[in-house]
């Protein structure tokens, strides 16, 4: 199943069913309603009335009640650090590290995503990322799926140079990052995407492609994860409370963001670009850089 949160003439928020190109409106507050409804029920209530997916807008499917970032993909990890002149901390193999995110400074699909004033290399990041569905701590790897609402794209937003000086101190990244977070355009739930699954728990076989101003310039796939997201959700749970509503981030697929395709040179987004995301079973997020110097 996909779910989203949509605007229409009618309402400035509502919760949806989407299937193929007809979004059916559900009656519910939130999409923490739905999560707390489970799929099956708020499928049931779905409307039998259906709009195009041409006539409402898709607004971030929801708000992160927290947001932690992953960096689980080997391949960034290694060419990331290399272009900082550096290898690869061994403490990355061995245990999946993340950091909290701004939780509130969230966009949707088609957003307009402003240009910090403070940044001359903004970025995009091509992830994919898991809402949590049911609360726990100290999940076992292995049992983490269940925990699974479903999946979405996420566009980890950043200031490199910013991010950069950061994390020379030793802490952060922190105002390189919490100007924006984008999702969408629906979560997918772990169902649909079973027949894809790789056999680690939350790991499916699913390309994935970013494109500025309709050129192609990163293709990963979400398999090559090097921790899964079975792994990631016991490390985060670990003596912490996860709750419904948590959202998980991949970290970047390798070659999924312009760091590391041009060694930290640049070029860098400008403003009128447009981003797509896409990932496969999942759909497609496009976002347009706002004003510079915003």
């Amino acid at each position: 199943m996909k779910f989203a949160t949509i605007a229409t003439h009618h309402a400035t928020s509502q919760p949806a069913l989407v299937i193929e190109d007809r979004v059916h409106t559900l009656p519910f507050p939130d999409m923490y309603a739905v999560i707390a409804a489970g799929t099956t029920e708020a499928a049931s209530k779905a409307s039998r009335d259906s709009l195009s997916v041409d006539e409402v807008k898709f607004l971030s499917p929801l708000k992160p009640n927290t947001l932690r970032d992953g960096y689980a993909f080997e391949q960034h990890v290694m060419t990331a650090n290399k272009n900082r002149g550096r290898d690869v901390p061994p403490e990355w193999y061995e245990f999946p590290v993340f950091y909290f995110t701004n939780p509130n400074a969230v966009f949707g699909h088609d957003d307009e995503i402003p240009y910090p004033h403070y940044t001359k290399a903004m970025d995009y990041e091509l992830e994919v990322a898991l809402v949590i569905g049911k609360g726990g701590m100290n999940i076992k790897a292995e049992d983490a799926e269940q925990h699974i609402f479903g999946y979405t794209i996420f566009n980890d937003w950043s200031a490199r140079d910013v991010q950069r000086k950061e994390m020379a101190v030793g802490l952060g990244p922190a105002k390189g990052k919490d100007f924006a977070s984008a999702f969408g355009p629906v979560i997918v739930t772990r169902d649909a995407l079973a027949d894809r699954a790789e056999g680690r728990p939350g790991v499916y076989d699913l390309a994935m492609m970013a494109r500025v101003n309709g050129v192609e310039m990163s293709r990963g796939n979400f398999k090559d994860m090097k921790w899964s997201f079975g792994e990631i959700i016991a490390r985060a749970s670990d003596s912490a409370m996860l709750f419904p509503g948590d959202v998980i981030g991949s970290g970047t697929v390798g070659t999924g963001c312009l760091l590391e395709l041009t060694k930290f040179q640049g070029p860098w987004l400008n403003s009128g670009d447009v981003v797509e995301l896409e990932i496969e079973r999942i759909g497609i997020l496009r976002n347009t850089v706002g004003p510079s110097g915003v």
